[in-house]
């Protein structure tokens, strides 16, 4: 079975030290791939752009500095459940964002509650699918005929 979260929040593209705004995006998270969350960006005046990483990365970048290559995530400060920077990087291009930590926490527990973590492998088992799926179809030609 498919199970999906999603949850649509604010952040705060950082352009500059000088240049900011606040943009929406969405979270998405589905049970078929369970490691991994999906962010997805609505620039003004460009197609949305999408990321998928690990979970357990947005988790652990919630109390400290974590990722390495293209994503990277911070607490905004050292102490206490605050604001996160989320570092994107493709080649020499960077973007920079600053989300409030509580909405990930919000959207981190509902896809924990779909998937527990430490689950991931379990919701990964194709052959358990396919005797739910087998036993569903037997089933039902049992009642048919």
């Amino acid at each position: 079975m498919r199970d999906t979260v999603q949850a649509e929040v604010t952040m705060t593209f950082l352009v500059s030290q000088d240049l900011s705004f606040r943009i929406p995006v969405e979270l998405s998270y589905d049970s078929s791939d369970p490691y991994a969350v999906e962010i997805t960006f609505h620039l003004p005046g460009d197609a949305p752009v999408s990321w998928a990483f690990a979970r357990e990365l947005l988790l652990d970048g919630l109390s400290r500095p974590t990722g390495e290559g293209d994503v990277r995530i911070a607490p905004a400060a050292p102490e206490g459940l605050s604001d996160v920077f989320i570092r994107l990087q493709v080649g020499s291009e960077r973007a920079l964002f600053r989300a409030g930590a509580a909405p990930l926490v919000a959207f981190l527990d509902r896809t924990d509650r779909l998937v527990p973590f430490g689950e991931e492998p379990k919701a990964c088992d194709p052959v358990g699918d396919l005797d739910a799926e087998l036993d569903r179809i037997l089933a039902e030609d049992r009642y048919a005929g």
